[in-house]
C-alpha cells in the first residue's frame, strides 16, 4: 500500500524561498515517476511540477524557473523547492506517487499524501 507524507509547509514572506518533502512507503521513488500538486483557494487541484523515473521535468507555466523537483533514493523521498514565492502560491500541496509520464508530461495516479499548506503573506 503506498502511502505519502508531506512536510514543509510553512508562513513564508512573499520572495522567500521554502522546500517540501514528501515520504513515501510501498513504492520506490527513484523507480516511478513523481508529482506535486497545489490547490489553491477557489481553484481546482493543479500540478505543480513532475518528475519521471529518468529524472526528466515537467514544471507548471506558473512555477517554471522558480522550482526544482528532486528524488533522494536513500530517504525515499521527493523534494519541491520553491523560491521567489508570490501571495498567489499560497494554498494546499500535495505530492502524488507513481503516475505515468506521456509526452513530457506528468500523469496524475490516485496515490495522494494528505497535504501540507503553504501560506504566503506579508
Amino acid at each position: 500500500q503506498v502511502h505519502l507524507v508531506e512536510s514543509g509547509g510553512t508562513l513564508v514572506r512573499p520572495g522567500g524561498s521554502l522546500t517540501l518533502s514528501c515520504v513515501a512507503s510501498g513504492i520506490r521513488v527513484v523507480n516511478n515517476p513523481m508529482g506535486w500538486y497545489r490547490q489553491v483557494p477557489g481553484k481546482e487541484r493543479e500540478l505543480v511540477a513532475g518528475i519521471s523515473s529518468a529524472s526528466l521535468y515537467d514544471y507548471a507555466p506558473f512555477i517554471k524557473d522558480r522550482a526544482y523537483i528532486w528524488k533522494d533514493g536513500a530517504k525515499n523521498t521527493v523534494f519541491l523547492r520553491m523560491n521567489n514565492l508570490k501571495p498567489e502560491d499560497t494554498g494546499e500541496y500535495y505530492c502524488n506517487a507513481g503516475g505515468g509520464w506521456i509526452n513530457g508530461h506528468y500523469i496524475t495516479s490516485p496515490h495522494w499524501g494528505q497535504g501540507t499548506l503553504v501560506t504566503v503573506s506579508s
